[in-house]
């Protein structure tokens, strides 16, 4: 018995070193010059799946310095082809249905967590007519009804919350409080008054084994049976079931009160094709609206916080600046003052270009795509990913990219130019879209030249995230009211803001992101004096 284990070691052992000298000698000595070229590696299977995962930026940077601007790598045995820059993320972004395929990247990690007949568990046409039904929840009539929400669920979890009680101060986890306060905000507006009163420990502990269903395993292997599936199945099950329920309660009672949130605007809505939503596909939905959402401003709103903590001169800007434009410190800003407030914009906007949502958009490549101008082609069934934020990190459009500076916006150029973007996508999501370069991928006509646009933290193209002004809104909304009741500094002024801990990022295929990071640290609470606004202290990792 022992020899046959010691013979099967050995002949194991040897297949690997033929695998891995046979991969080298390809990779010397069989290039294909009508191919991307390869990213070195020693193991197939691997690639160069620990260099991406540890820092995906980095490793851009890096091999667009050696490849250039398209090159292939390995992820876990697939073949993710590369394309960075704005030919690349038109290329990509704005690609073609027969050519390139979301669904079959995203679908096996959101449909367990999402539910059937929703996002990538439907096919593209039915995925934009949904997007079109979802974007009716972000028009500026509605957003004017979210802020008092955003304000209301933030000054109330300040005022509750033990941390922010007492003068003695305490320790907080900055990302911990972030996510909590971003998870109120948006159930309180576009989930509805049901669902945020729905917010007992039983519905946050389905929540959380919802998320935990993104682990990064799922991303290949969501059927496994483990407990964190286990405990995601049940998760979806309940959660939906809690949605259903308040769906026939709003149905047999009706919409009295004219309320103006997402559930009524999906509950109203109909396909295209004329079809009423089925109350499933609502309730999914709203799981998948509320998921990525919330990630997106927990995520972002955490790096608000610490990149401030670390220019206490900068906090005290932002309020000196609510008191011009506001009047007096007790006048909470409305939708149209939010968009006063430049240097709470301003900062909102820095954040994002450094700490993009996104950092990788994955197709499926479904027949062979040729590179414009080059002879390379890009075989089918490789993955092909775009990296919007490379471009917010180059020097040739942000001068000190990888520096945080707000007052880079002061600049009427780039100023200009984003005030431009968002009032052109305010205009899509109130259906004035006059741009004549325009395509309609079924949810509204979105401008074919978003993708050369080096500022692109909510994407562009067919999967263009429709929650981008509810995202600038509700971060605005509670930065403004942050600082307002807040003061915050870093106890050590000579620590560095922490870097991103990539490993715990999820891929994500939903309507409002598709990948994304976060930051981790905690935070100290000191009151500064007797008046409402306190001060914050927080430490670096």
């Amino acid at each position: 018995m022992s020899s046959l284990i010691a013979r099967t070691l050995t002949a194991l052992l040897w297949l690997i070193v033929i695998t891995v000298i046979s991969n080298i000698v390809k990779q010397l000595f069989f290039r294909d010059p009508h191919r991307p070229p390869v990213v070195w590696h020693w193991f197939p299977l691997i690639g160069s799946t620990v260099d991406y995962g540890q820092d995906p930026y980095r490793f851009f940077f890096k091999c667009r310095e050696k490849y250039g601007d398209f090159f292939t790598f390995g992820l876990l045995g697939m073949k993710v082809t590369v394309y960075l820059g704005a030919k690349g993320n038109n290329f990509i972004l704005n690609g073609k249905l027969k050519d390139l395929n979301a669904e079959e990247v995203y679908g096996p990690l959101t449909v367990p967590v999402f539910g059937r007949g929703v996002v990538y568990d439907v096919d593209n046409a039915r995925f934009m007519d949904q997007k079109r039904l979802l974007k009716e929840g972000f028009t500026s009539t509605n957003l004017r009804a979210y802020v008092p929400q955003f304000i209301k669920e933030t000054e109330q979890y300040i005022n509750t919350n033990a941390t922010f009680q007492g003068n003695d101060g305490g320790v907080c986890d900055i990302s911990t409080v972030l996510s909590e306060i971003s998870l109120y905000a948006a159930a309180g507006s576009l989930q509805g008054k049901e669902v945020r009163d729905s917010f007992d420990s039983s519905f946050a502990t389905y929540y959380r084994h919802l998320d935990d269903g993104f682990a990064p395993v799922n991303f290949m292997f969501p059927w496994l049976p483990t407990p964190v599936n286990r405990r995601r199945d049940r998760a979806q099950k309940m959660m939906a079931k809690l949605y259903m329920d308040i769906i026939q309660r709003r149905r047999a009672s009706g919409n009295g009160d004219g309320s103006h949130d997402m559930l009524w605007a999906l509950m109203d809505g109909r396909y295209k094709d004329g079809t009423p939503l089925a109350d499933e596909e609502i309730a999914n939905l709203m799981i998948a609206l509320l998921m990525g959402g919330q990630h997106n401003t927990a995520a972002s709103g955490t790096w608000i916080m610490l990149h401030l903590a670390h220019r206490p001169h900068l906090v005290e800007e932002l309020y000196q600046e609510q008191l011009r434009v506001l009047g007096d410190d007790d006048q909470a800003p409305t939708y149209e003052t939010l968009q006063e407030l430049t240097l709470h914009n301003n900062v909102i906007k820095e954040t994002l270009r450094l700490h993009s949502p996104i950092h990788s958009i994955m197709r499926k490549v479904k027949r062979p795509m040729p590179i414009p101008e080059t002879g390379v082609v890009v075989p089918a069934g490789h993955i092909l990913l775009a990296a919007p934020g490379v471009p917010s990190r180059c020097e040739e459009f942000f001068p000190e990219p990888l520096a945080w500076n707000p007052h880079r916006w002061d600049k009427p150029d780039e100023a200009e130019q984003q005030q431009q973007q968002q009032q052109e996508q305010q205009q899509w999501l109130d259906g004035k879209v006059e741009d004549h370069d325009t395509v309609d991928y079924g949810y509204g006509a979105v401008s074919s030249k978003a993708v050369y646009s080096p500022y692109l933290p909510f994407g562009a193209g067919r999967h263009r995230c429709v929650g981008e002004t509810f995202a600038y809104a509700q971060l605005g909304a509670i930065l403004a009211t942050v600082v307002r009741l807040l003061q915050w500094e870093q106890v050590d002024p000579q620590a560095p803001v922490p870097a991103t801990d990539y490993s715990v990022s999820a891929i994500y295929g939903c309507c409002m992101h598709e990948a994304f990071s976060k930051a981790l640290a905690q935070g100290q609470l000191s009151p500064e004096s007797s008046e409402i606004r306190e001060s914050v202290v927080v430490p670096a990792n």
